[in-house]
């Protein structure tokens, strides 16, 4: 019976698949102990040995240290304590890992200098409340102040995000009675960089850092945000829901698809729609003036680096990819200048 066998260090090895060597300084350690020893005094153990080699070299290989592991098996500690110990140890490792490899990679991958090297690993590296106090420095900047409380049913759309872009992210809901009508504009452009974030989504973290950081973006992104504010102190129940960044997409969308040229006539028709809907919606008529704050309103919502915003917060916090509307802005802006262009030479 192999319960009753004894066997030597070399059979022990040939049996477990270890060195005479690692088994002699695990013996050595007192990890596994010799039942007997040998007339000559060579080690004998038995077929427990056997076990207890296994699970110490699962361990090892596992990460787990000597000292616990002989813990371990002398049952002063349990198996499960020692494994939630060692994972939760693990899972700090691999975000470190994450982290430098996060680094690295757009290292490599934008070209980066030494300096802007250091300012995306400390980036990288704040803690849960400094990034949220990052994030709240910039969405204050854009929005602070900013009070426009529209009744419930005039609500703009929720998906807005400064433009709406289709399929970015899940509809938050219905907002709170009372709640600021740029309220949920800011909350659907807010990051929120999970626990355990995945490379692409730390090296998202950092460039959004460093964008939002940029006085003349946050200047954009305040324009903008002023631009609809503006627009929501004159909204009532006969304003369309659509904002101005549906009916580019609806209607800007299909003339670019057919390779209308901004400046034909066939463009006519629908820049007189988006100047139709911002009269509307700043309750004023169709004349020059309108179509220079509309000129001036397309321009704030086409900024590119809008667009690149919107593909960083998709990515941290895994949302669909964005649509981009650049096109269809820049298209617009393009058709908008060249027909007030001809008015104001009239």
């Amino acid at each position: 019976m192999d319960g009753d066998m004894l066997y030597s260090i070399g059979e022990l090895a040939r049996r477990t698949g270890l060195t005479v060597k690692t088994i002699r300084f695990y013996s050595d350690r007192g990890i596994v102990t010799p039942t007997d020893r040998s007339p000559a005094g060579y080690r004998r153990f038995d077929i427990h040995a056997v076990a207890r080699l296994d699970l110490v070299r699962t361990l090892r290989d596992l990460g787990v240290d000597l000292p616990t592991i002989r813990r371990v098996v002398d049952r002063e500690v349990s198996l499960p304590e020692v494994a939630a110990t060692h994972a939760e140890a693990l899972a700090v490792h691999i975000r470190v890992l994450r982290l430098r490899h996060a680094v690295l990679t757009a290292v490599a991958e934008r070209g980066l200098t030494a300096e802007e090297t250091d300012l995306m690993h400390k980036l990288a590296q704040l803690s849960q409340d400094e990034r949220r106090r990052l994030i709240a420095d910039f969405l204050d900047a854009a929005f602070g102040g900013l009070d426009t409380r529209a009744d419930p049913d005039t609500r703009a759309d929720p998906d807005t995000r400064l433009e709406p872009r289709p399929g970015a992210r899940p509809d938050p809901g219905p907002r709170p009675a009372g709640d600021s009508a740029l309220a949920g504009v800011r909350r659907s452009m807010t990051p929120e960089l999970p626990d355990s974030p995945e490379a692409e989504q730390l090296r998202a973290w950092a460039e959004w850092a460093e964008l939002t950081a940029d006085p003349d973006f946050r200047a954009a992104v305040r324009r903008t945000a002023e631009d609809l504010a503006a627009e929501q102190a004159h909204s009532g129940t006969t304003v369309p829901r659509r904002d101005l960044g549906a009916v580019v997409r609806d209607r800007v969308g299909p003339a670019l698809a057919a390779g209308i040229a901004p400046t034909s006539r066939e463009a006519d028709p629908i820049v007189a729609e988006l100047a139709a809907h911002h009269a509307r919606v700043l309750g004023r008529p169709d004349d020059t003036e309108l179509r220079r704050l509309l000129l001036a309103r397309l321009e704030h919502a086409g900024d590119p680096r809008r667009d690149r915003y919107l593909q960083l917060l998709a990515v941290i916090n895994d949302w669909p990819a964005p649509e981009s509307l650049a096109p269809a802005f820049t298209w617009s802006v393009e058709a908008v200048r060249a027909r007030t262009e001809q008015q104001l030479e009239r």
